[in-house]
């Protein structure tokens, strides 16, 4: 048969596959708490642990951690743990009678096995999907059933997204109000060296003045001391740019009018437990919130809040940023 192989030359070997790590592994954090770690194929990584529900890892495919924990954090019950994407629900800051930043970065979340669908983005293969649901607890000190689903995800060019859904659960008929934040820290050169473009001319609510309004002047954002801001009707884009490491962060946000930027500097560092004196030097907070104007939601109703997260060369960042482009996916 003509193409058939002759009896003395034997069929070629097989190649052995090259044997992948699995896209998510469950493991133990240092101090036990469990986590899952995505990995993409060409190498991004990122780690979420069920206390929490919380990121605290982001690399590229060079290894770089792109996200800040602190050294002095504490990855134990009852308090959060300090750097990563801590989730503030249901009240950011002072923002109400709960203790700061609500109570959902300190309650342990569960795997989801079966969420709603969410949009499809083909591209995206490597995700996880939590869940959190009040306790006998929670629902003594805030009085609302609720559904939070999250998922974190890992997109095609080691992009890091976050979708959260909140659902009203309440049987009574009530509605609830909250306020959100993604708390997220990132890991920077030197403070003095990082700016941020976005955020020119909004007003914003100064937390070290009382919350007082004011409308930012500068061109950019710069630090050179500290900083604890609300900006209102944040644009979906926003860029942190570090010339140290010639590193430009892009945060794209979904369902999150405001932004909350934050750097304690060395005085306020000095009060903060789980936080080394000079780290302020190496993290910066700019925070994808809804703040301002709280979200309400009636018995059935679902809110959904997005963040992406991509990182590049400054070089490819043409510094102008785009406010019709949002999130895709």
């Amino acid at each position: 048969m003509a193409g058939a192989a002759s009896a003395s030359s034997p069929p070629p070997t097989p190649k052995s596959p090259k044997l992948q790590p699995p896209l998510l592994e469950r493991a133990k954090g240092p101090s036990g708490l469990d986590k899952i770690v995505l990995r993409d194929p060409r190498g991004f990584t990122a780690e979420v642990r069920l206390y929490g529900g919380q990121v605290t890892s982001w690399k590229n495919d060079h290894r770089d951690e792109l996200l800040f924990v602190s050294n002095k954090a504490i990855f134990k019950s009852p308090g959060a743990i300090r750097g990563g994407i801590p989730i503030c629900f249901p009240q950011f800051g002072t923002h109400g009678n709960l203790e700061k930043h609500g109570f959902a970065r300190n309650r342990l979340w569960f795997i989801d096995d079966n969420p709603p669908p969410l949009p499809v983005n083909t591209a995206i293969k490597t995700f996880a999907d939590l869940i959190l649901k009040p306790s006998e607890e929670d629902l003594k000190i805030w009085p609302h059933s609720f559904e939070f689903r999250l998922r974190v995800a890992l997109g095609p060019k080691g992009d890091l997204l976050l979708t959260s859904r909140i659902r009203n659960t309440n049987a009574d008929g009530r509605p609830f109000s909250f306020t959100f934040a993604y708390h997220t820290y990132f890991s920077v050169s030197d403070i003095s060296e990082v700016r941020i473009e976005g955020l020119e001319t909004l007003d914003y609510f100064d937390n070290l003045q009382d919350k007082k309004r004011f409308t930012e002047q500068g061109d950019a954002i710069v630090f050179e001391s500290e900083v604890d801001k609300i900006y209102l009707d944040a644009p979906p884009k926003i860029a942190i740019i570090d010339h140290e490491k010639k590193r430009t962060f892009v945060l794209r946000k979904d369902g999150l009018p405001d932004a909350v930027v934050w750097n304690p500097w060395d005085k306020k560092s000095k009060t903060i437990q789980d936080f080394g004196d000079e780290e302020y030097k190496q993290m910066l907070c700019v925070e994808p919130a809804a703040v301002e104007k709280p979200i309400t939601l009636k018995p059935g109703e679902e809110w959904k809040g997005r963040l992406e997260l991509s990182a590049v060369p400054s070089s490819y960042y043409s510094g102008q940023l785009d406010p019709d482009k949002v999130l895709h996916g």
